[in-house]
């Protein structure tokens, strides 16, 4: 009896992917493609970017950056919606140009369908919690939702699930709390 394996795919294959203004990201050894995002995934990255950046331009703790190519090890290398890392991290995983390490927080807002949902949901919080992200936020534009979870001994653990009328914050950026309506509109 034979077993048919697939070799896993390395950053090295996803440099040949085609430059066709699709996603490709790689977790655990396998390609994901994304089409280009939709206006409210783009209208919701823009109203928390824009918190995120008045944020810090008051308190100059990290930086935030919007779809950066994150490359953890020869196996996983994703682009997600937002990242935020302190100064001092940025100085361990981007020396350069490029991030290479886990930033604090990863965010993903959710695309249409089920596939994308459970990329977000599943996979990615397994990869991300696997390299060391501290939080990871799952921002759901349908649901009007925000996820937020936490590091706990290598996997990123649901802490709460906010919708309209919550407001949230987090221990990476002090002082900072988030009302939803703010991100997703009245």
């Amino acid at each position: 009896m034979s077993t048919n394996t697939q070799p896993m795919l390395t950053v090295a294959d996803l440099d040949l992917m085609p430059d066709d203004l699709n996603r490709y990201e790689l977790m655990e050894g396998e390609i994901f493609v994304s089409p280009p995002p939709g206006l409210t995934h783009q209208r919701v990255v823009g109203n928390l970017l824009s918190t995120l950046h008045n944020y810090l331009s008051g308190n100059p703790l990290g930086e935030v950056f919007t779809t950066p190519g994150v490359t953890f090890d020869q196996f996983n290398s994703v682009i997600p919606d937002i990242t935020y890392s302190s100064n001092e991290r940025m100085s361990e995983i981007a020396p350069g140009e490029h991030i290479a390490g886990a930033p604090e927080l990863m965010v993903e807002i959710v695309s249409p369908g089920n596939k994308n949902s459970r990329r977000d949901r599943v996979l990615k919080r397994q990869v991300y919690g696997k390299q060391g992200v501290q939080e990871y936020w799952i921002v759901d534009p349908l649901k009007r939702s925000v996820e937020i979870f936490r590091l706990v001994d290598s996997m990123l653990e649901p802490f709460a699930t906010l919708q309209i009328g919550d407001e949230f914050s987090s221990p990476l950026l002090p002082g900072l709390t988030i009302p939803l309506e703010s991100i997703f509109g009245a």
